[in-house]
């Protein structure tokens, strides 16, 4: 039987799980699939009377959320393009990509809009409040006429009530761009990954290979992740829809607390993180208790060890709900001491790999097969190839190819060379890859840091704003748990001319972060700014040896 497009497989769920409950709000409103099925139809009347046409873009900035998911369905089932922005994002950024993307719609959240200036964006048609759909700029009569009289509209379409038999949504071919997911935020640097309908086939279709077999309709499942990201896009929203899945958007950030709350009461079927969320959890809840003197000595015991470790492993399986088949863990590199613990006392987890633009796996192994220390095996679909000469002994360049990886960057034709050499996509991290297959990552040539809640920040750009500041001649950020610091080494030149002593500076230096921080988003804001004594260590090409001074004391 052939298999149905990825559009058609929306429809598909909506139908077959029409009475079921499908996005809920963690401690608010829930909707049933046939309640997202009556937004996405009237949410597609505004789009006819705002003139979106297949093809246009309608960009989503706000936090996860029921209404979220509901718009972004609603622009791809029209045959409309989703760009989804970082609601950390500052006004500026969200401005420029709005424009870089050519919107004509615009989905905001309350707490983003507050910040925005409609003037900045004047080739929307509209902005939307995401929380209840009510128009916050019109620009056409028609776009006004539409929201205003939209129950009207909807009733004159379907006078004999709204049912299943009436979805029939945009099919979309494979090629066909379907998101534009723009890495970061500024103009300079931030690239608009286009990501086509066979990307995200594939990673749904690779989801149902390899989770579907231990998941069933009905099942629980905590969003956590931004959706902005394709990481939590694809994992905690899209393939669970699909499933039939019942999915529950935190709508706050996920404080261990938080989350504890969340899994007991819920009982996910299938936990996605980042290293830091599961860091976070297994310091609070799972170190504390093997850290004391009696258990270190009872480990020590053979006959007691395996207890003890079987014991540890349920209290930590029931911290997650006690429900869950495995725990996949990526996005960044995860803590060695961290992973070894988990592996020695049995626990389901498993780390994966992937990028934004393969939308995003590239690799994955289920937690009874997985190599511990790696990254899985190629995808469903998928080939890696290391570029060294020694794949498995000697580190090299990550490069893959298939159906997950974009058609490149927006309306930026060099990036998009440079991204790809001979068809293969260059992901600019560093690995190996043993005999079996099994991807090991060695680093992150890009640099990228990870936040908290899974956020991409890209140092340089911090560090491009901080060297503008008094007195700082060169700059790098680094990462220390969840926090970020600046390591400068200032203009001392200039600073002895003007008299300053050495706590003079540190309070310039201070100043400069508290400066730095209001252009920044919350979660890429530093926590504090080390001085340097001599300038930083270069390559011959004048370039930092930025992997120096990433274990620097603070």
């Amino acid at each position: 039987m052939e298999k149905l497009s990825f559009n058609e497989q929306i429809e598909q769920s909506i139908k077959d799980n029409w009475d079921l409950d499908a996005l809920s709000d963690y401690k608010g409103e829930t909707f049933q699939y046939k309640d997202i099925a009556r937004i996405i139809e009237k949410l597609h009347i505004i789009f006819e009377y705002s003139n979106v046409k297949p093809g246009d873009k309608i960009a989503l900035c706000g936090r996860n959320s029921a209404h979220w998911g509901a718009v972004f369905f609603a622009t791809l089932t029209y045959g409309a393009v989703a760009v989804p922005i970082l609601h950390e994002f500052k006004a500026d950024q969200v401005h420029n990509i709005v424009n870089h993307s050519e919107a004509k719609l615009l989905f905001v959240g309350d707490l983003v809009w507050k910040n925005l200036d409609a003037n900045e964006m004047p080739n929307l048609e509209g902005i939307i409040n995401i929380a209840d759909y009510s128009l916050l700029v019109g620009r056409t009569q028609k776009v006004a006429y539409a929201r205003e009289h939209l129950n009207q509209l909807f009733g004159e379409r379907y006078p004999m009530n709204f049912r299943k038999h009436h979805i029939s949504y945009y099919k979309g071919a494979p090629e066909e761009l379907a998101v534009i997911n723009y890495t970061s935020g500024t103009t300079s640097r931030s690239k608009g990954v286009m990501i086509p309908y066979r990307a995200l086939w594939s990673n749904l279709e690779f989801a149902k290979e390899v989770l579907s077999p231990h998941m069933k309709i009905g099942d629980n499942v905590i969003s956590m992740l931004p959706m902005a990201h394709m990481y939590g896009m694809a994992f905690e929203f899209i393939f669970e829809f699909c499933t039939g899945c019942h999915i529950y958007f935190l709508t706050k950030n996920p404080s261990p607390n938080v989350l504890f709350a969340a899994f007991a009461e819920l009982k996910p079927r299938i936990i996605i993180a980042v290293p830091l969320i599961i860091e976070k959890i297994i310091r609070k809840a799972v170190l504390p208790k093997i850290q004391g003197t009696t258990v270190k000595m009872l480990l020590k015991v053979p006959l007691v060890r395996q207890k003890i470790k079987d014991k540890i492993c349920e209290q930590l399986k029931t911290a997650f709900g006690g429900n869950f088949y495995e725990i996949i863990i990526g996005g960044a590199a995860f803590n060695h001491e961290i992973e070894m613990l988990l592996h020695d006392i049995g626990f389901n987890y498993t780390v994966g790999y992937g990028t934004t633009e393969c939308a995003p796996i590239i690799s994955y192994a289920d937690w009874n097969i997985f190599a511990p220390g790696s990254c899985g095996k190629a995808a469903p679909r998928m080939e890696i190839k290391i570029d060294s000469n020694d794949p498995q002994h000697t580190v090299g360049e990550i490069l893959t190819r298939g159906a997950n990886v974009m058609l490149g960057y927006y309306k930026n034709e060099e990036a998009t060379q440079e991204a790809f050499r001979d068809g293969w996509y260059r992901t600019g991290d560093l690995g190996i890859m043993d005999e079996n297959g099994n991807l090991f990552i060695k680093g992150r040539s890009k640099n990228m840091l990870l936040g908290a809640s899974g956020q991409n920040i890209y140092p340089e750009e911090i560090e491009d704003l901080l060297n503008n500041l008094t007195l700082v001649n060169e700059s790098i950020v680094i990462q220390k748990g969840e926090k970020l610091y600046g390591l400068v080494y200032p203009d001392f030149e200039e600073a002895h001319n003007l008299g300053l002593q050495d706590s003079d500076l540190a309070n310039v230096m201070e100043q400069n972060r508290t400066e730095l921080n209001s252009m920044l988003p919350g979660y890429a804001q530093l926590s504090g700014i080390k001085i340097f004594q001599e300038e930083f260590e270069k390559t011959p090409k004048k370039s930092i040896k930025r992997y120096l001074y990433t274990d620097c004391q603070i």
